[in-house]
């Protein structure tokens, strides 16, 4: 029983009950002056409080992966990673493991696709970050075996991991169904964390003698891609989508590379970076570098070039519902804006589950081989 089984959850949900009800029937027999009695009611309180703590932490690592497993909750899980040199690895891309998609016949490729398990060195950036690579189905079979095909990196929020995008989001599983319905077509997915210097949070900002992160994702992550996988060089070739910090990246990026990508989406993005202890000095007083972290500000002097953009927010629950109408009102000329915006969500995993499939279609007419 895994940490972020349902029937550990489960488990602890009922265990948390029967606790409560336990202590509700036997707390007049323990009322006593006895110590017998005072510490009756010192243990049930302690365990009822415990269990009810403990599903609470199980449902909300369960949501948000903070931990894969019970060695990695336990900090047992310290073995260091291999590194497996394939065939279809580069100079900026190493893949270092391989895992298989969980449908029928998944473990054929050509069937199920394959989900790489990768690191991407910067060239100009220098910087290495670990991700996954979601290869579709028809990407290894034959009669597609010399064509292209669209792609899109994907970042999650701060200070999420990669594999949140796997399996607390499942971009590959939700982009496997909507390509099999025929709603969209098949696409390469690339999928981060936008914090490429852990633990600092660097907004996907090239820092003054910091991270370079925006060269990073801007210009080292696109000729990775385009260099190791079939990925055209064109901006209509390549789309970038993120939730939270990974949606603010996702919108800023497009804005400040049009020639790269063609389209963006932003999950519950915010549009200005943040000045917190997470962040630090990003800017160290430049106030051009300051204005072109500002989303807002970006897009409206933004050059007409035909990029598309996505943003989604909620009517009630969601912080960033006045902001994202006011970039809808700054895009402008051939460049063209999409929403989603649901009667009511949260900054959380369940809304963006709600957006991702009808996204994922939506990128798909925007992006292409």
């Amino acid at each position: 029983m895994g940490l972020t089984s349902n029937t550990v959850l489960a488990l602890a949900i009922v265990a948390g009950v029967l606790l409560f009800a336990a202590t509700v029937w036997f707390w007049p027999k323990l009322s006593g002056r006895t110590w017998r009695a005072l510490v009756g009611r010192i243990g049930l309180l302690l365990v009822t409080q415990l269990a009810l703590f403990s599903a609470v932490g199980l449902a909300a690592n369960k949501s948000f992966l903070f931990y894969g497993s019970w060695a990695d909750l336990f900090g047992q899980e310290t073995s260091m990673g291999k590194v497996v040199d394939h065939s279809m690895s580069s100079t900026d891309i190493k893949v270092v493991d391989k895992q298989k998609l969980d449908v029928p016949g998944g473990g054929k490729p050509q069937v199920g696709g394959q989900i790489l398990k990768i690191a991407i060195t910067g060239q100009k950036s220098k910087i290495t970050s670990p991700g996954y690579v979601w290869l579709p189905p028809e990407y290894f079979q034959p009669q597609h075996k010399d064509k292209n095909f669209p792609a899109a990196v994907v970042l999650t929020g701060y200070p999420g991991t990669a594999e949140n995008l796997i399996k607390g989001l499942n971009y590959p599983m939700t982009a496997f169904k909507q390509a099999k319905a025929g709603k969209m077509k098949p696409m390469i997915l690339v999928m981060l964390r936008p914090t490429v210097a852990p633990p600092r949070d660097t907004e996907c900002v090239d820092i003054p003698d910091g991270p370079q992160t925006e060269t990073f994702f801007g210009q080292d992550l696109p000729k990775a891609i385009q260099s190791t996988f079939r990925v055209g060089d064109k901006p209509q070739n390549m789309g970038f989508i993120g939730n939270s910090t990974g949606g603010y990246c996702a919108l800023k990026i497009a804005t400040h590379y049009p020639q790269t990508f063609g389209a963006a989406a932003g999950l519950s993005a915010y549009y200005e970076a943040p000045d917190d202890p997470t962040t630090g000095n990003l800017f160290h007083g430049d106030e051009i570098l300051k204005k072109r972290a500002d989303v807002l500000h970006s897009v409206a002097n933004k050059k007409p070039s035909g990029t598309s953009f996505l943003v989604t927010s909620s009517q009630k629950g969601e912080p960033n519902l006045g902001d994202t109408k006011k970039f809808i009102k700054k895009v402008k000329g051939s460049d063209r804006v999409s929403s989603i915006i649901l009667d009511s969500g949260g900054h959380n995993f369940n809304t963006w589950r709600r957006e991702i499939a009808p996204m994922l279609v939506w990128m798909s007419g925007r992006i292409q081989a």
